[in-house]
């Protein structure tokens, strides 16, 4: 994302038609120019892994020499990658690691413990989003996160929880997200090399309505326009289907962080 989030470099798709087949207000469909599916093969993982490590390598260069091959968190069994790919040409444009913590604790908390509100939920950690340069990049930027936003929704998880670094994390309020620590306080992440950054959370059941009275920009992007091209599938997680986490909470979270 840009540092103010605008529209007028996204709503522009290839084609876009109004479905009035359904009750109530029509739902605009839009096409956009790549697509965003769940990595399924390890040819997939090398390609996300790439685009992700040239990403991180344009803020943090020392940290992104760490990145150039796939990290053991890749393959853990709750773990879901998605990748944006070119229509055009097929090629690699963004890619966001997601990890729930029903076999582990999410990276997060091998630097900061959580509050027990928080923790005691189900959790996702959502890490190592990288898109490429340009305008392009902003709307897979845009795509990549509401894609998170609906794999939340898809396994009811009720509050995502973010850590970003300056100037990034002025995105994530432009987003209506609030920090966990009243104090803002920046926190030290291990997992991505030892760099300061905030923690936020957002209520994912009161998203769309608090969008709504703020008149957000994005409203329309994320809540009243379907993108076929996002394709999260039916894949879950095969830790979701083995009970609650660790707190045996049935709430749920995601953790966030933007690289580029």
């Amino acid at each position: 994302m840009a540092p103010n989030i605008a529209l007028n470099s996204i709503r522009r798709p290839a084609h876009v038609v109004v479905d009035r087949a359904g009750v109530g207000a029509p739902v605009t469909i839009e096409l956009l120019p790549f697509t965003v599916r769940p990595v399924r093969t390890e040819a997939d993982l090398r390609r996300a892994v790439a685009v992700r490590q040239a990403a991180y390598a344009r803020h943090l260069p020392e940290f992104a020499r760490s990145l150039e091959q796939p990290e053991a968190a890749d393959y853990d069994g709750d773990t879901v990658i998605l990748l944006a790919e070119s229509k055009q040409d097929g090629s690699a444009l963004g890619s966001v690691r997601i990890q729930t913590n029903f076999r582990q604790a999410l990276h997060v908390e091998e630097s900061v413990d959580l509050p027990l509100w928080l923790a005691s939920q189900r959790l996702a950690e959502v890490t190592r989003l990288g898109i490429v340069e340009g305008r392009i990049g902003r709307q897979v930027k845009l795509a990549l996160i509401k894609a998170c936003f609906e794999h939340c929704e898809h396994n009811g998880v009720d509050t995502a929880v973010v850590s970003g670094r300056a100037p990034i994390d002025r995105q994530y309020e432009q987003l209506l997200f609030t920090d966990v620590f009243a104090s803002r306080d920046p926190v030290i992440l291990r997992h991505v090399g030892n760099l300061p950054h905030r923690i936020m959370y957002f209520d994912i059941a009161s998203g769309q309505e608090r969008w709504e009275a703020a008149r957000h920009p994005l409203l329309d992007f994320f809540c009243h326009t379907r993108h076929p091209d996002i394709d999260l599938g039916r894949h879950v997680p095969a830790a979701w289907k083995h009970g609650l986490p660790r707190s045996q909470q049935a709430a749920g979270a995601v953790v966030v962080g933007l690289a580029a």
